[in-house]
């Protein structure tokens, strides 16, 4: 006896059954059986099932006659079920990584419960994967099992087939069957929720349900343009209530029952595109129909419902034009006031312009809201050149994110364009802002954006899909503003005059950014990890990827949580990157929206990426740095690259993920040849990172001062150990230049 019995009804999804089927014999619990049944399907959803069913004695193939609809063909599968628990999949939808793993797990701990109800999210043709339930409603806090009287919103949550197991002995003893056509759900999930005696639920997206263009929006709504799915919606209440009608027992349900069934009337009318064209009259109908036929006196009644409860068909109609028509009104006011603040506003710059530029101001803006290179040189200012006060263009959402200390200024008001027209210093690390007219007497500074790996600028006129909607005029524009523009090294200094020309002065002083690496101690680091919830001892990946432009979507190429299962509870991942914390082990911790990329680097023990730009930073901490060059083919085609870094790599290279899997397991992320790597790695891209970057550029800019070459740099493992599961290898001091540092001239 299987521990699963995952039924998969078949029709009409020939392009998606094999990928459902694949992630369901991919699972991590093989414990299972599938259930695949064709439903008189007139594409290849037969021969598809059967090439399965012969691959792999887990399949079943079951084939009908007839088109018996959803319901039909589950009832099928359900009667050839031999599993513990049941699973519903419908044949274009798929089951997350190690999702039956997860429930078998929770079902455990929960104690074998009639009925567990997980996670789902709808998956959208452009990538979008929304989550159906809201967390709090599948929390995993208080006493397992329960019974729906203990947590009764349950009811509320979509109805699905698709995300709940049953035990199928306690679907057996109470009857429960699929009714016949499209609509499907609701006399299913409700009665079962309803009926169960334990419950049991997990926070985990378990299933991904497909939402093809042509499908609604509203979970359980009428989805298509047949006429007979918008008569099963009325059968499907119909069959509830009379569930609850046979149950006694189940009679205080009806309240809550009856202010969904209304619920959902309301939406599927009032959201466009659910009904078939011409249906909508005759829906309404219906719709106050069983509001009478199921009303229950003394219900409290939300204001949506008196739609469905009265049929003010025409009344709906006049309110929704005149809120059209409300707002057509505010719009146009809206835009007009737009117009005159834009008018007023270009006035203001006009005036600004024409008074005296303040020599003791400076302003700072950065492309992501967050500090980096101009965050960590407006410190500097208040710090070398106190007589300079600073002020930092916030953009909305991002306020967070600034460091503390400057004032702050919203981008497009009064305050902005007098800072952009009398300000001396700009410093950016991006294009300033288009209508900028810079004055005699300014000095922009633009900062860098890191050691670049891929080809950037001009180069991209030849990558079109990394290109995108490159405005390379503007960039070009922006480029004969800048005065000075910062470099970490050598190398980025002959690719930045070159892919981005200008009359700028290069000033190879290092990343000001980076400075807080050699400031850092080791109980910074501690404080860092414990904030991330880091556990004391563990080895810390951080895996910040780069950005694939040949991919329409950044989901990682890595399996996080099959890397941190494989190599033991010792490691966690810090994942720069989309993923659903919730549908892990907890080992793998969401840091994408965390403001500093600085802070994750110290608290992590070594650095997983591909060819992300984030490795030249990193190697300043001399520790070891792991490269997935798996798709390396694809990146360097559709980016283009500087370096092969297959050739000349930081530190340990993996072409696969077992390959990566094995360079951790065995040590190897951290043995002598990957520190010898590291060391020629640092040597040639981090001769400037000793902690005093952003000085030496305030010294020469601002305070007029010769710029004297860095002192050595010594690691903060050598300065502070931190004691992190043998996470530091020897390390080494890099030798630095001696004299002047170079500053070069675009003539």
């Amino acid at each position: 006896m299987p521990r699963f019995s995952v039924i998969v009804p078949a029709y009409q999804v020939q392009a998606y059954l094999s990928e459902c089927l694949d992630s369901v014999l991919t699972q991590s619990c093989p414990d299972l059986e599938v259930i695949a049944v064709d439903d008189c399907s007139p594409d290849s959803c037969g021969a598809i099932v059967d090439e399965y069913a012969a691959l792999d004695a887990r399949v079943k193939a079951v084939h009908l006659a007839e088109n018996r609809g959803l319901g039909g063909a589950r009832s099928a599968g359900l009667a050839e079920a031999s599993g513990d628990y049941l699973v519903f999949l419908d044949g274009d939808d798929t089951l997350t990584s190690d999702a039956l793993r997860a429930i078998a797990d929770r079902i455990k701990e929960a104690g074998e419960p009639d009925v567990l109800v997980y996670g789902s999210a709808r998956t959208y043709w452009d990538g979008r994967a929304l989550r159906d339930q809201p967390a709090c409603l599948l929390t995993e806090q208080g006493p397992v099992p329960f019974r729906l009287e203990d947590r009764p919103g349950l009811l509320r949550m979509p109805v699905a087939a698709w995300n709940t197991a049953c035990r199928r002995e306690f679907v057996t003893r109470q009857g429960f069957t699929f009714p016949p056509g499209s609509c499907a759900d609701a006399s299913w999930t409700l009665p079962v929720l309803m009926a169960a005696d334990s419950i049991g639920t997990l926070d985990r997206v378990c299933v991904h349900h497909r939402q093809r263009p042509q499908s609604g929006t509203v979970p359980g709504a009428l989805a298509g343009t047949s006429s007979r799915r918008h008569v099963d919606l009325f059968e499907e209440y119909d069959r509830v209530f009379a569930y609850v009608a046979g149950r006694p027992e189940l009679a205080g349900w009806r309240t809550e029952l009856f202010r969904r069934m209304v619920d959902h009337y309301a939406a599927v009318y009032t959201l466009g595109g659910r009904l078939p064209r011409g249906s909508r009259a005759e829906f309404l109908r219906r719709a106050r129909a069983h509001y009478r036929r199921h009303r229950v006196p003394g219900t409290r009644m939300r204001p949506g419902h008196a739609l469905v409860r009265f049929g003010l068909r025409r009344t709906f109609r006049a309110l929704q034009v005149a809120s059209a028509v409300r707002r057509r009104t505010l719009k146009a006011a809206v835009k007009l006031a737009r117009a005159v603040r834009s008018g007023a506003l270009r006035l203001h710059y006009q005036v600004q312009l024409r008074l005296p530029v303040r020599a003791d101001r400076a302003v700072f803006t950065a492309a992501e809201g967050h500090g980096g290179d101009p965050g960590a040189l407006e410190e500097a200012f208040r710090t070398h050149a106190p007589h300079i006060r600073t002020a930092w263009i916030t953009r909305p959402g991002h306020e967070h994110a600034v460091p503390p200390g400057p004032r702050r200024v919203r981008p497009g008001g009064a305050a902005y364009w007098t800072a952009l027209a009398r300000a001396k210093y700009l410093v950016t690390d991006d294009v300033l802002e288009p209508r900028l007219r810079k004055r005699r007497g300014q000095v922009v500074i633009r900062t860098g954006q890191g050691t670049p790996l891929g080809h950037m600028g001009l180069d991209l006129l030849e990558r079109p899909a990394a290109a995108r909607d490159t405005d390379f005029a503007a960039l070009l524009r922006g480029a004969a503003q800048w005065d000075h523009v910062l470099s970490g090294n050598r190398h980025s200094t002959l690719v930045w005059e070159r892919v981005l020309p200008g009359r700028y002065r290069t000033l190879e002083y290092g990343a000001p950014r980076n400075d807080v690496f050699q400031r850092a101690t080791s109980a910074d680091v501690t404080r860092l990890r414990e904030s991330l919830g880091v556990p004391r001892g563990a080895v810390a990946i951080l895996y910040a990827p780069a950005r694939r432009d040949h991919r329409r979507t950044q989901h990682p190429l890595l399996d996080l949580e099959r890397i941190v299962r494989r190599l033991g509870p010792r490691f966690v991942i810090l994942a720069r990157t989309p993923y659903d914390p919730a549908a892990g082990s907890g080992r793998v911790i969401d840091v994408r929206d965390h403001p500093s990329v600085q802070s994750l680097c110290l608290a992590s023990d070594v650095l997983l990426t591909d060819y992300a730009s984030l490795m030249f930073d990193y190697a300043g901490l001399d520790r070891p740095i792991v490269v997935h060059t798996e798709d390396w083919a694809a990146y360097e085609a559709a980016r283009g690259a500087y370096l092969d870094l297959r050739a000349t790599p930081p530190g340990a290279v993996a072409r696969s993920e077992d390959e990566l899997i094995d360079i951790f397991a065995t040590g190897h992320w951290r043995g002598s040849r990957s520190a010898q790597l590291r060391a020629a790695f640092r040597e040639r891209f981090c001769p400037y990172d000793d902690g005093r970057a952003a000085e030496r550029v305030v010294r020469h800019v601002v305070l007029g001062e010769p710029a004297e070459a860095p002192a050595p740099v010594v690691p903060l493992a050598e300065r502070h150990p931190v004691p992190a599961a043998g996470a530091r290898s020897p390390l080494t001091t890099v030798p630095q230049p001696s004299g002047r540092l170079p500053v070069t001239e675009r003539r």
